[in-house]
């Protein structure tokens, strides 16, 4: 397989293989792994929230009433910071 960069992107991934002391195609294959790993857990918690969803353990809130209790966390978290 092979994989084009643009040269800045290209320079950007041959000083972390420098920098690691590794081969760029090690860093590459590593990124690619750690993505693949992410995804995976990604779709399990999707697929598991779907089904608590679909049996009824949990139920849904719409858009509006999610945005509203965020907006209280993060105002609630601010008035908490020391200045």
């Amino acid at each position: 397989m092979e994989v084009h960069f643009t040269p800045d992107v290209q320079a950007k991934l041959e000083q972390m293989a420098r920098d690691a002391g590794r081969q760029p195609a090690e860093v590459i294959e590593d990124a690619v792994i750690g993505l693949y790993d992410e995804l995976a857990c990604t779709r399990e918690m999707l697929d598991r929230r779907y089904d608590e969803m679909e049996s009824g353990k949990v139920q849904g809130i719409d858009g509006e009433e999610a945005y509203r209790r965020l907006m209280e966390k993060t105002h609630a978290r601010r008035q908490r910071r020391p200045a």
